[in-house]
C-alpha cells in the first residue's frame, strides 16, 4: 500500500479494490508447477465465475443430443450437417456476441433493455447506407448507430440516476419509432450490395463453418483480454462490484459506465450487421429482434454473470449462449411448440440466477 502526496492528481491509495471481482481475479502465489497441477488449479480458479459448471452442463447436453441423433437420425437430426452449421456457425455466434454486450454491461452494474430496438435501428442504418454509399460506409454507420443509441441511454442512466432497466425500457420504444421514422413501415432490404465482399465477410459458407463463427472467435479473444487482463476491464468489475470503493481510489465511475454502454452499443451494432446480412432484410417496428433482448441477458446470466454487477466471465457468457441455442435447437428438432422455447428460457434465467447466487456465496 502507498499513498500519493497531497495536492497531486491521481489515486490516493494504490491498493486492490475490496470487491469480490478483484479477489476472484487474483491467484495465490503457491500455484502448482506440474502441467496437470496447473490445469486443475486453473479449473478451480475459473469455478468461481460459473464457467466450469455451465461447461459441464453443455457437455452433458451435447452427449445426450449425439446419442439421440445416432439412435434416430431422422427423428432427431441434430448431427445433420445443415443443422450443425446453422446452430454452431450462425445462431450461437450472434447470440454470444449479444450476450457479451449484455454481460459486460451487467458486470458494470447496468442493463439495457433497448437491445432489440437497437438491433433494428442499427441494421436499418447499415442497410440504407450500404445501398447508398457502399459496404465500408455501411459498416461504420451501423456500428456508430449502435454506439450512439447506447450512449444516449447511458447518459440518461448515469446523469439522472434513473434505474437502467426503467430508462432503457422506455427508450426502447423511442428507438423502435426512430427506425420507422427513418425507413417507414416497409422492410429495409439488401439488394445487389449483399453479393461479393459483404456476403464473404459476414455470411459466407466455408463448408464446415461460416463467417459468423470466425467473428465470434475474434471478438471473444479481444473481449477476454480486455475484460480479464486490461486495466479498464478491471475498472468495470470494480465499478459494478463496489462503486463506493472504486470512487475512493479515484476511478471515475461515470466514465466507466459510459464506456460499458459504448462497448455494449458497438457489439450490438456489429451483431445487427451479421443479422442483416444473414436475413437480407429488417422489418422496422417488428418484434423479430425483440427476443434477442431476453436471450442475450439469459446467455449472460446462465454463463455466470451476476445480476447485481461485479461478477462474470467472457468464456462463461459464450458457453451460456451456446447452451441456450442448443436447447432451442433441441426443442425445435423435437417439434415442441414455439411458446415452449420462451417458457424454457424464462425458467432457465430464474434457475441460473438462483445458482449464481449460491456460487457467489461459495466464491467468497
Amino acid at each position: 500500500m502507498s499513498d500519493k502526496s497531497p495536492g497531486l492528481k491521481g489515486p490516493i491509495l494504490e491498493v486492490p479494490l475490496p470487491t469480490e471481482a478483484i479477489s476472484l481475479r487474483r491467484k495465490p502465489a503457491d500455484e502448482p508447477d506440474s502441467f496437470f497441477g496447473r490445469m486443475m488449479y486453473n479449473l478451480q480458479f475459473i469455478r468461481g465465475r460459473g464457467a466450469l459448471e455451465i461447461s459441464i452442463v453443455l457437455i452433458v447436453l451435447l452427449t445426450g443430443y449425439v446419442i439421440a441423433s445416432l439412435i434416430s437420425p431422422t427423428g432427431f437430426a441434430f448431427l445433420n450437417p445443415n443443422n450443425l452449421s446453422g446452430v454452431i456457425s450462425q445462431s450461437v455466434p450472434v447470440l454470444a456476441i449479444l450476450g457479451l454486450a449484455a454481460g459486460i454491461l451487467m458486470i458494470a452494474g447496468e442493463f439495457d433493455l433497448s437491445l432489440g430496438a437497437n438491433i433494428t435501428l442499427s441494421a436499418i442504418v447499415f442497410i440504407k447506407t450500404s445501398e447508398a454509399a457502399g459496404l465500408w460506409a455501411g459498416i461504420a454507420a451501423g456500428i456508430a448507430t449502435g454506439v450512439a443509441v447506447a450512449l444516449v441511454n447511458g447518459l440518461i442512466v448515469v446523469y439522472t440516476k434513473i434505474p437502467s432497466f426503467i430508462a432503457t425500457l422506455g427508450m426502447s420504444f423511442f428507438w423502435m419509432g426512430a427506425g420507422i421514422f427513418i425507413n417507414g413501415t416497409s422492410p429495409a432490404a439488401l439488394t445487389t450490395s449483399r453479393e461479393g465482399t459483404m456476403e464473404y465477410l459476414f455470411a459466407h459458407n466455408f463448408g464446415s463453418f461460416r463467417s459468423q463463427l470466425v467473428w465470434l472467435i475474434i471478438i471473444g479473444v479481444v473481449a477476454w483480454f480486455f475484460v480479464h487482463r486490461h486495466r479498464l476491464g478491471n475498472h468495470i468489475f470494480a465499478v459494478g462490484g463496489n462503486p463506493a470503493a472504486a470512487e475512493a481510489i479515484s476511478i471515475n465511475t461515470k466514465k466507466v459506465k459510459l464506456m460499458s454502454f459504448a462497448i455494449f452499443g458497438g457489439l450490438v451494432g456489429f451483431a445487427s450487421i451479421l443479422i442483416a446480412v444473414r436475413t437480407s432484410s429488417i422489418q422496422p417496428g417488428g418484434t423479430a429482434t425483440e427476443d434477442f433482448t431476453l436471450f442475450a441477458i439469459a446467455a449472460a446470466v446462465v454463463g455466470g454473470t451476476s445480476l447485481t454487477g461485479g461478477r462474470g466471465s467472457v468464456i462463461g457468457i459464450i458457453v451460456g449462449a451456446a447452451l441456450i441455442e442448443l436447447i432451442r435447437n433441441g426443442l425445435l428438432l423435437a417439434k415442441a411448440p414455439g411458446f415452449y422455447i420462451t417458457l424454457f428460457v424464462g425458467v432457465t434465467i430464474v434457475i441460473a440466477a438462483i445458482f449464481n447466487k449460491l456460487m457467489e456465496g461459495k466464491a467468497r
